[in-house]
């Protein structure tokens, strides 16, 4: 209440893109640069009040996105294009804000949302690209992508997903439904693409490590199956390096 008139409280729902590669992940941590911290300070100078933004996904370290989604609220009334417009003036050159909007207050970015898809892309050719080093995984030797394929089409469907989280997964149930999960190509690019309901910390990253070791000839496709229902992660492939790893879009209803 402010003058003797309660004043209604709104929530606004961003969508987001960023680099990730100079910050240290999404969620606020202590001495170290965030994504969140970024866009909050940006968000409090705008509102002129502390704001907390609630996202999607938190992505690692040096994860990027181009449709991340993130909700916070304030009591005061706001232009959504003049908030765009000052939190792209406020925020550094490699984070963008493309869309303010009002949210219901029902709605929750990360528990609303029906689906994920995220992108992986690597970069496989023997030399390093000067272009494409902060959004890839360079790979040098030749990958058999029709084997990569084959591998990547087991993960479709409703799995414990165990053999594929980080050591640390604090999630309570592994099981995580896919929705689709293949490969595409360009000259000099594999871009690997899976869409789930939801992701346990490093999965995307571990499915990527798993899928470039059955590339490079080391696994067979048909044993990707066998890894997966073990639900060991000793016996799934290395966790891809970061850098690859995309949040393309978040769905709702």
């Amino acid at each position: 209440m402010r003058g003797g008139v309660a004043l209604t409280t709104v929530q606004y729902r961003l969508l987001l893109e960023y680099d990730g590669t100079e910050y240290h992940g999404w969620q606020l941590q202590p001495n170290a640069r965030t994504l969140q911290e970024v866009l909050e300070t940006a968000l409090a100078t705008v509102l002129r009040h502390p704001a907390r933004l609630h996202a999607a996904g938190r992505t690692d370290a040096g994860v990027h996105a181009l449709g991340q989604v993130a909700t916070f609220q304030t009591e005061r009334t706001i232009d959504v294009r003049d908030l765009r417009k000052a939190l792209n003036a406020l925020t550094p050159s490699d984070v963008a804000v493309r869309e303010v909007a009002p949210a219901p207050e029902s709605f929750d970015a990360r528990r609303s949302a029906t689906s994920r898809v995220y992108e992986y892309r690597i970069w496989n050719q023997p030399w390093r690209s000067a272009f494409w080093h902060r959004y890839t995984w360079h790979v040098p030797r030749a990958l058999d992508l029709r084997a990569m394929r084959a591998a990547a089409a087991v993960f479709v469907g409703k799995h414990d997903f165990s053999a594929f989280r980080a050591a640390d997964c604090e999630s309570e149930s592994r099981i995580r439904r896919v929705l689709h999960s293949g490969f595409t190509e360009t000259e000099n690019l594999c871009t690997y693409r899976i869409q789930a309901n939801a992701f346990l910390k490093h999965m995307v990253r571990t499915i990527v490590g798993t899928l470039v070791v059955v590339g490079s000839g080391e696994v067979a496709p048909d044993d990707v199956a066998r890894i997966l229902a073990s639900r060991d992660r000793t016996q799934a492939g290395a966790t891809a390096p970061p850098q690859g790893l995309c949040l393309v879009a978040v769905s709702y209803e």
